[in-house]
């Protein structure tokens, strides 16, 4: 299959929506990262997701809208906390989850009686979404378990022979995929992927609590109802540590410890060994959620073995970039003060 990279603007629109109706599949911008499109309804259409990424069949896809009124077509039932959610972060990187209605495919939600629901913030999706008249599932458009792309050159390295068409949008401007939360009563939810949308932000609608498979190791049989969760995510081809420490103590160990083709992402105010190849990754959680797939990627372009990665902070969106980094090093978190290495 010949895969055509053509810009994500009103006139493709019409060949995009031609190839999901179709029960074709095609990779699709967002401002969180680039989306898998394909008919959330059509089974053999989802299936052909699943195949193309090489994605586990218990992990749910998310279910992307243009209206709410689309919502109230695949949602049981959709509490009130919800619409006011609804209405203050949508279009956004915000995923709410529902009870199913039984149109719904089964595959599509990961065998779950429940589906994950978000509206995107981008132009051309959402247009093409209103224009199909149904809703796309879309997960990242990556092979699974790579670092999500963020731009359209990184889907093209994953999918090229594999779909048929990437609408190029530019640049996703946020990096990390969406919060994804579910709703544990009209006053609470329970975060259970974060993302842009923070703990912060959603504190001021109503209170939150972080589902322990955020920061820790879910075992291999859990049933979850999010994305992101379970499987070993967002990993380039190198071994990736997390770093935890003073800027002093990660010098230190950058130096004792670099061996071969080492790579790292820090802050930008180390003092970092002339065979440190240093990718870019930002001073602020913003930027470090902005850049980190793009750098995990250009390491493994560069041939690292090896890749060091200086802890982030963990509130704001600070959070989502530190649940990245656990999937993507395997859990794997060296404490550079003490010497002692975690593999929770």
């Amino acid at each position: 299959m010949e895969t055509r990279l053509a810009k994500a603007d009103d006139t493709l629109l019409d060949e995009a929506a031609e190839i999901l109706k179709s029960g074709g599949i095609a990779a699709v911008p967002t401002e969180t990262v680039y989306g898998l499109a394909a008919n959330a309804y059509d089974v053999e259409a989802v299936r052909s997701v699943f195949r193309a990424k090489g994605r586990p069949q218990d992990n749910p896809l998310i279910l992307h809208i243009s209206s709410v009124d689309m919502l109230c077509d695949i949602a049981e039932s959709v509490c009130p906390l919800a619409l006011r959610l609804a209405e203050n972060f949508w279009p956004g990187p915000l995923t709410m989850i529902f009870p199913r209605k039984k149109h719904v495919p089964a595959e599509t939600c990961g065998g779950l009686d429940t589906a994950a629901v978000r509206m995107p913030k981008n132009g051309f999706t959402l247009k093409l979404i209103e224009k199909c008249g149904f809703p796309i599932a879309a997960p990242s458009a990556n092979t699974s378990g790579k670092p999500s792309p963020t731009s359209a050159h990184h889907v093209f390295e994953d999918m090229n022979g594999k779909i048929p068409l990437i609408a190029d949008g530019g640049a996703c401007s946020f990096g990390v995929e969406s919060t994804v939360i579910c709703f544990e009563n009209d006053e609470r939810v329970r975060i259970l992927r974060p993302g842009a949308v923070t703990p912060e932000m959603l504190r001021e609608f109503c209170d939150t609590v972080i589902d322990s498979g955020v920061l820790g190791k879910l075992e291999p049989d859990a049933k979850v109802l999010s994305p992101g969760m379970k499987y070993k995510h967002y990993s380039p081809d190198a071994e990736v540590y997390i770093l935890k420490g003073s800027t002093k103590a990660i010098e230190d160990h950058l130096k004792s410890k670099a061996t071969g083709k080492t790579g790292y992402l820090g802050f930008g105010n180390e003092a970092i060994p002339a065979d440190v190849v240093i990718f870019p990754y930002g001073r602020t959680s913003g930027e470090q959620a902005e850049n980190l797939f793009a750098s995990l990627r250009k390491a493994d372009e560069a041939g690292c073995t090896t890749v060091y990665v200086r802890m982030p902070e963990t509130s704001g969106i600070g959070l989502a970039v530190y649940n990245r980094l656990l999937r993507a090093a395997g859990f794997r978190i060296i404490d550079t003060e003490s010497g002692e290495s975690d593999a929770l």
